[in-house]
């Protein structure tokens, strides 16, 4: 889970649309602070052109995907922002995380998604708070790099689906109710 950039050459106007598609489907955005650094970064600037410039290749983007992107609600989990640091629709949980979540979660509206953030993902699944796991994999394979996932964190899933315009893998977490 490196800087995405790799994943560039592999971005089609079907994977944009796609993933416009899954950004609508949900109300807020929950992010690592890493995450939320690049984003503040570079999304503003998108919404000027919808056109996302990359060191690789600068591709298209659908009508809409940066405005949703700058104007959604983002909630940041980080150890080391402060409150007067968030900016761009942004705000700070600290603290109890799993309880702050959990307060996040029981919210009216739709979903939360989680756009990369590896560390907040792997805190996620230790209080079992993810309720969907959507899992992209591109056809190039990576000799390095971050692991999404720790060593020791086990969870079973039950597949729901799959896209082919890359590949991917939607599961929930097989839960004991």
């Amino acid at each position: 889970m490196e800087n995405p950039e790799w994943t560039v050459p592999f971005n089609t106007s079907e994977q944009n649309q796609h993933k416009f598609e899954e950004l609508q489907s949900c109300d807020a955005l929950l992010l690592g602070r890493k995450t939320y650094q690049e984003f503040a970064a570079a999304w503003p600037k998108t919404g000027e052109t919808n056109t996302v410039k990359s060191q690789v290749r600068d591709f298209e983007i659908p009508d809409g995907f940066a405005d949703r992107m700058n104007n959604y609600p983002k909630y940041v989990v980080s150890r080391t922002k402060k409150p007067q640091d968030m900016k761009w629709n942004a705000s700070l949980i600290q603290g109890d995380i799993k309880e702050e979540i959990l307060k996040l979660k029981q919210q009216p509206g739709r979903n939360i998604l989680v756009l990369g953030s590896c560390e907040l993902v792997n805190i996620l699944m230790q209080y079992d708070l993810i309720d969907e796991y959507r899992i992209i994999v591109f056809p190039v394979v990576k000799g390095s790099g971050k692991r999404l996932f720790k060593d020791n964190m086990e969870t079973s899933l039950k597949h729901i689906s799959t896209k082919s315009f890359y590949v991917e893998l939607i599961y929930h977490p097989l839960r004991e109710d």
